[in-house]
Order: structure tokens, then sequence, then C-alpha cells
């Protein structure tokens, strides 16, 4: 079997699972604990989805990573990256690092204490916040998707 071929599905399956991830986070889990109407609730169920679902997709980041540097170095790439037109290699690595940054770095820092404090002050406006940053990362992600797609199948949008 083709090691491209095996890269790019395992790339494909991290990403489905990360970006699909953040999707039921950020469509359904987000949405259904900010009608809770005990903040408090709100902040544990958060915490415990949220805690399950950053050890698994600290592993599909990271195998999306991988399997993408690989692919790039192995059909020897570099030069889309100088493309205009391959726009979207571009924002691959962009949304990478984004949730790479926030994951290993952000979260384990900050994030955490950051959310904490500012719940117990005030939740409302807090999950609001969250939700918007979730909405503006998971567009940003299916943009990314459908330009990867689009023009890893010939078809350039710019």
């Amino acid at each position: 079997m083709d090691d491209i071929a095996i890269a790019r599905a395992l790339h494909v399956l991290a990403i489905v699972h990360w970006i699909g991830g953040v999707m039921l986070v950020t469509l359904v889990i987000l949405p259904a604990i900010g009608r809770l109407s005990e903040p408090a609730r709100r902040v544990a169920l958060f915490e415990e989805i949220e805690g399950r679902f950053s050890f698994q997709v600290k592993i599909s980041v990271t195998l999306a990573g991988l399997t993408g540097f690989y692919m790039t170095w192995r059909l020897d790439a570099w030069d889309r990256f100088a493309d205009p037109g391959f726009w979207w290699m571009h924002a691959m690595v962009l949304v990478w690092a984004l949730f790479t940054a926030i994951l290993f770095i952000a979260e384990p820092l900050f994030l955490h204490h950051w959310f904490r404090r500012r719940t117990a002050w005030d939740a409302d406006s807090t999950f609001a916040l969250v939700l918007r940053f979730h909405r503006i990362l998971l567009t940003l992600s299916a943009l990314t998707i459908a330009g990867a797609v689009l023009g890893g199948h010939g078809s350039f949008l710019f």
C-alpha cells in the first residue's frame, strides 16, 4: 500500500475527529449547556465534556500535523506555499497552528483559570464569549476544509 495514501487517510480521519468534535461542541453542546439555569452546573458540565474531548483532540491535532508535514515533505510540495493558488495550504497550517497553540499552550497556562474566574463573575457573558470564539474557529475550519477539498481536486477559488 502507498505510504501517501495511508498518510492521507490518517490525515482525513484526524481532521474528521478534530473538526467534527469542534462542530459538535459549537453547534450542540455549548448551546445546550448555556440553557441550564444554574451557572455552577454549566461550568461543571462544560469542564467535564471539554476535559474528555481535549485529550482526544490533542491526539487528532498532533496526527493531522504530523501527516500533513509528512505528505508535504514526501511529495516535495513546499513550492505550493509560494503559489497564491494554494492559499488553502496556508489556511491548513494556520488552523492547525491556532488549535495547537490553544490546546498545548493557552489552555494549560491560562485559559482554564480565566474560564473559572470569569464564569464565577459572569457565567452568561462568559459562555456567550466562548460560543462566539468557537463559532469563529469552526467557520475558519470549515472554509479551510472546503478550500482544501476543492483545491486538492483542481478547483482553485482564487
